[in-house]
Protein backbone atom coordinates (compact mmCIF):
# COMPACT_ATOMS: atom_id res chain seq x y z
CA UNK A 1 0.00 0.00 0.00
CA UNK A 2 2.88 2.21 0.70
CA UNK A 3 4.15 2.46 -3.07
CA UNK A 4 0.38 3.02 -3.90
CA UNK A 5 -0.43 5.68 -1.29
CA UNK A 6 2.68 7.56 -2.22
CA UNK A 7 1.34 7.85 -5.69
CA UNK A 8 -2.04 9.35 -4.45
CA UNK A 9 -0.53 11.52 -2.42
CA UNK A 10 0.89 12.67 -5.62
CA UNK A 11 -1.69 12.68 -8.03
CA UNK A 12 -4.30 14.50 -5.43
CA UNK A 13 -1.36 17.47 -4.80
CA UNK A 14 -1.54 17.89 -8.64
CA UNK A 15 -4.82 17.52 -9.63
CA UNK A 16 -6.12 19.71 -6.90
CA UNK A 17 -2.94 21.88 -6.53
CA UNK A 18 -2.69 21.75 -3.38
CA UNK A 19 0.12 23.39 -0.94
CA UNK A 20 0.78 20.58 1.03
CA UNK A 21 3.73 18.37 0.94
CA UNK A 22 2.90 14.74 0.20
CA UNK A 23 4.38 13.82 4.17
CA UNK A 24 1.92 16.15 4.99
CA UNK A 25 -1.14 13.67 3.32
CA UNK A 26 -1.51 10.95 6.15
CA UNK A 27 -3.90 8.04 5.48
CA UNK A 28 -5.95 9.43 7.82
CA UNK A 29 -6.42 12.65 6.08
CA UNK A 30 -9.79 13.99 5.46
CA UNK A 31 -10.53 15.05 1.97
CA UNK A 32 -14.39 15.51 1.05
CA UNK A 33 -15.63 18.21 2.75
CA UNK A 34 -12.34 19.04 4.48
CA UNK A 35 -10.45 20.45 1.61
CA UNK A 36 -12.23 23.31 -0.45
CA UNK A 37 -10.02 21.93 -3.30
CA UNK A 38 -12.13 18.69 -4.06
CA UNK A 39 -15.49 19.72 -4.96
CA UNK A 40 -17.59 18.87 -7.36
CA UNK A 41 -14.90 19.82 -10.39
CA UNK A 42 -12.07 18.51 -8.35
CA UNK A 43 -13.60 15.16 -7.92
CA UNK A 44 -13.68 14.87 -11.27
CA UNK A 45 -10.27 16.26 -12.14
CA UNK A 46 -8.81 13.79 -9.42
CA UNK A 47 -10.55 10.50 -10.83
CA UNK A 48 -9.41 11.46 -13.94
CA UNK A 49 -5.85 11.98 -12.95
CA UNK A 50 -6.25 8.85 -11.00
CA UNK A 51 -7.30 6.18 -14.01
CA UNK A 52 -4.76 8.07 -15.73
CA UNK A 53 -1.90 7.68 -13.56
CA UNK A 54 -3.01 3.84 -12.46
CA UNK A 55 -4.82 2.82 -15.50
CA UNK A 56 -7.55 2.32 -14.06
CA UNK A 57 -10.88 3.47 -14.68
CA UNK A 58 -13.76 4.27 -12.11
CA UNK A 59 -17.20 3.49 -13.50
CA UNK A 60 -19.92 5.70 -12.75
CA UNK A 61 -21.49 3.18 -9.87
CA UNK A 62 -18.21 3.78 -7.62
CA UNK A 63 -18.85 6.81 -7.30
CA UNK A 64 -19.74 7.40 -3.79
CA UNK A 65 -18.36 10.30 -1.05
CA UNK A 66 -17.03 7.54 0.93
CA UNK A 67 -13.83 6.70 -1.47
CA UNK A 68 -12.99 10.41 -0.88
CA UNK A 69 -13.62 10.10 3.05
CA UNK A 70 -9.72 10.34 3.82
CA UNK A 71 -5.55 9.44 2.03
CA UNK A 72 -6.34 5.92 3.37
CA UNK A 73 -9.80 5.08 1.55
CA UNK A 74 -9.20 7.20 -1.68
CA UNK A 75 -5.63 4.52 -1.54
CA UNK A 76 -7.69 1.25 -0.36
CA UNK A 77 -10.02 2.04 -3.52
CA UNK A 78 -7.29 2.58 -5.88
CA UNK A 79 -5.64 -0.41 -4.42
CA UNK A 80 -8.90 -2.61 -4.88
CA UNK A 81 -8.65 -1.26 -8.35
CA UNK A 82 -5.65 -2.43 -9.33
CA UNK A 83 -5.73 -5.78 -7.62
CA UNK A 84 -8.76 -6.61 -9.74
CA UNK A 85 -7.35 -5.60 -12.97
Amino acid sequence: MTDTLNAVRTVLIEALELQQRPEDLREETALFGSLPELDSFGVVSLVASLEDRFNITVDDDEFGAEIFDTVGTLTGFVDAKLAAA
